[in-house]
């Protein structure tokens, strides 16, 4: 049974809501009217069961059987027919049932916030999908059009130079002379995460963009304190997020369960946005976004492709993981053997047992708007 089943019935035939959802802090009728109405823009009403204290909404637990059994948001777009990339309310209705399908609540200060937490991750799979760069974890490089780099600063934005244009250049060719900028694919999710971010604080919070970009004029934020300042991590190994539950604009991690081949510079695992109709983004060829079971094998298969260079530094030869990955498609048996492997929730850090590539959490943008916002910059 598909979401079409549904459209003549009323909300209240529907069968009471799972567990999670989301909700809007305190019980302010004019809020919880606001996601209504975003809601009923999105046609997602008739399969809506709300919490009894009237501010929570999640799916029935019918529509969450037909739609996202066992919590896998994988298959949203297939089975209602959504064509998010050329349609954008059919990539915000795939955002809205992913996050109505959360295993656990989901809490926005405001109805403002739950919003521009949509737009946020619509900008981002944007942004993603637009993204074509050059792997690069020991050098990297940027527009000199906008860009500066100082050793102990980082990646710079020149004065005067907008912050989102800065951006847009460094990371879709198409938006400048074509040329690619190397990054790793941990700095490339930053700088794709901050650009969603930056164009809906356009909208709301233009205050907090003016501060983001002294920010960037000064000095980058980046790596672990760029995930401390910026985003909300859901899940962890005291309570998994489901292994298929994913909405658009999360920030994805894969961890490469082998030993090994982690120890080459770039391959400890793999950083991606979830894209929505069960795939994630390819910064390296966008034009071939991987689905789980591409991401699974490439990343198993990253074992049979390392070696050790002349300077006695460890390599990966991707040509080699192509063609094993190749060979392992075609072949069901192993197919199946290596998906149900790499399937399996990830180690803990340090850890290489039995575990799959699979993490236990997700990544996203804290709040933004103004009064509730949980970006506070550094000094």
């Amino acid at each position: 049974m598909k979401l079409a089943a549904y459209q003549e019935l009323a909300p209240q035939e529907l069968a009471p809501p799972q567990p999670g959802g989301l909700a809007i802090l305190g019980d302010d009728p004019v809020q919880h009217r606001q996601v209504l109405d975003k809601l009923d823009e999105l046609g997602l009403r008739p399969y809506l069961a709300p919490f009894e204290h009237g501010c929570g909404f999640a799916l029935s637990a019918d529509a969450a059987h037909a739609l996202v059994d066992d919590g896998d948001t994988l298959n949203l777009c297939r089975d209602l027919g959504l064509d998010t990339a050329a349609n954008m309310v059919h990539l915000e209705r795939e955002i809205v049932l992913a996050l109505l399908a959360a295993p656990r609540l989901l809490r926005f200060a405001s109805a403002a916030e739950f919003l521009a937490a949509v737009a946020i991750r619509r900008n981002i799979v944007v942004a993603a999908r637009a993204t074509q760069l050059a792997f690069g974890t020991a050098e990297a490089d940027r527009p000199a059009s906008h860009w500066t780099y100082d050793e102990d600063r980082g990646f710079t934005v020149l004065p005067g130079r907008p912050l989102i244009e800065a951006l847009t250049l460094a990371t879709q060719p198409g938006a400048g002379d074509g040329r690619m900028y190397a990054f790793s694919c941990y700095r490339a999710t930053e700088y794709v995460m901050l650009l969603g971010i930056a164009r809906e604080l356009e909208r709301t919070n233009p205050p907090l963009l003016a501060a983001l970009q002294r920010q960037w004029e000064t000095s980058a934020i980046q790596s672990g304190a760029f995930h401390d300042v910026f985003l909300v991590e859901y899940g962890s190994f005291d309570a998994p997020l489901p292994p298929r539950w994913y909405v658009p604009g999360d920030r994805v991690w894969f961890r490469n369960p082998d030993a090994r081949s982690s120890d080459a510079s770039g391959y400890e695992g793999s950083w991606v946005i979830y894209l929505g109709n069960g795939l994630f983004s390819n910064f390296w060829q966008r034009d071939r976004p991987y689905s789980l079971v591409a991401k699974c094998l490439e990343i198993y298969h990253w074992r049979h492709g390392t070696y050790v260079d002349a300077a006695g530094d460890l390599r990966m030869n991707e040509a080699i993981v192509a063609a094993h990955v190749a060979e392992t498609a075609a072949n069901p048996a192993a197919l199946a053997s290596v998906v149900a492997r790499m399937s399996r929730l990830r180690d803990t850090r340090g850890v290489y047992a039995d575990g799959g590539c699979i993490d236990v959490s997700r990544e996203f943008s804290r709040p933004v708007c103004p009064g509730t916002t949980g970006i506070v910059l550094p000094g």
